[in-house]
């Protein structure tokens, strides 16, 4: 589950969703919070964690016995996590990415690489929807790698629920690639129309088939809806704007427990997700 921007309902699509289906026992579900910037979806399922692992990234550390200061390893950096003062070279491990590039560049073996935490990943149980998310430390730019990291912990043999990051730079694509599918979540105003547009041109380029859910559907206007008509993009479904929704949204509760009667759509939503995704398999066998 995607969007364009940040407060379209992605969060609520994906919890209703994981928890319609945990209510019918139709399939063992997982969910995965990869917004790790601002996770949230546990406020709605409300898991109990029992596991928590750090993250870390491998930066570099200087054995100033050996380093001769010719400011290869800051050369070849492309994030200038490193710089050469006074014959001396000076680390900042906030920048580093963790490639490795200076310790194999680094003529006096002068560089090891030692574990800097950037985050850290948490496990748990929803009642019957296994749950994880990570977390990133404050101050740490770098998103991908904890989204990786709680990717690792997808089940084969499981639905797998992703909530990716709002927007479309790396981190959405580190939590969109490699999905068998993508739902975009918009609304019906200008901004949900724009910022779903560059939504679709980010799925497109990663080769995801995807469709779209339109969350407070009632309001604004019907642009999103031409918009997804003339792209030929599939909209699977609809969610008016109701203040009753909005309460139970902000007590932090799911939909289909407070009116049962969204299961069934949420329950038709997957089963089209399903159709929609053999039907790609078929015409990619043929």
């Amino acid at each position: 589950m995607a969007s364009g921007k940040g407060g379209t309902g992605k969060t609520t699509i994906v919890t209703n969703l994981a928890r319609a289906l945990a209510l019918a026992g139709k399939i063992p579900v997982q969910v995965l919070d990869c917004d790790v910037e601002e996770p949230n979806a546990h406020l709605f399922l409300k898991p109990v964690f029992h596991e928590e692992e750090e993250v870390t990234l491998p930066v570099p550390e200087v054995d100033n016995n050996r380093c001769t200061g010719c400011g290869r390893c800051s050369e070849v950096c492309a994030f200038h996590a490193l710089a050469v003062a006074g014959g001396k070279v000076i680390t900042f491990p906030e920048m580093c990415h963790g490639c490795g590039g200076c310790t194999i560049a680094c003529p006096a073996g002068a560089i090891s690489e030692k574990p800097h935490r950037i985050g850290v990943v948490a496990r748990g149980q929803a009642g019957r929807i296994d749950f994880a998310h990570g977390k990133i430390d404050v101050g740490v730019p770098l998103a991908p790698p904890v989204i990786r990291v709680v990717k690792k912990l997808a089940f084969k043999e499981r639905l797998t629920l992703i909530d990716a990051p709002p927007g479309t730079s790396c981190p959405v694509v580190a939590a969109v690639k490699d999905s068998d599918f993508c739902l975009l979540v918009t609304e019906p105003t200008p901004f949900g129309l724009n910022d779903l547009r560059l939504a679709v041109g980010m799925v497109r380029e990663l080769g995801v088939p995807f469709a779209v859910v339109i969350n407070r559907s009632t309001l604004g206007d019907l642009r999103v809806e031409r918009y997804c008509q003339r792209e030929g993009i599939p909209i699977l479904l609809k969610i008016p704007f109701d203040k009753g929704y909005a309460a139970t949204y902000a007590r932090g509760d799911c939909l289909v427990e407070e009116y049962p009667e969204w299961v069934t759509p949420f329950i038709g939503l997957w089963q089209e997700i399903e159709r929609l995704v053999s039907q790609r398999a078929r015409a990619a066998g043929n």
